[in-house]
């Protein structure tokens, strides 16, 4: 597992924290939460492309369908 070690001001780090503490958490444990939802949102370009292709080819879906 990896280990990625960053600096925060003060004032952001007890933002962080009372974040953290308000939903039962730690603020390490926020953090990895916070990372694990950013990570796995969609990547825009490839639904774009994902949209533009079922467009292209609605016609021959509503066809099989």
């Amino acid at each position: 597992m990896a280990r990625i070690i960053i600096e925060i001001d003060d004032n952001k780090a007890a933002i962080l924290e009372d974040k953290a503490k308000k939903i039962g958490l730690l603020p390490e444990q926020f953090v990895i939460a916070s990372i694990e939802e950013l990570i796995s949102q969609p990547d825009p370009e490839l639904d774009e492309a994902i949209r533009k292709i079922l467009a292209k080819n609605q016609e021959l879906y509503d066809r099989l369908s």
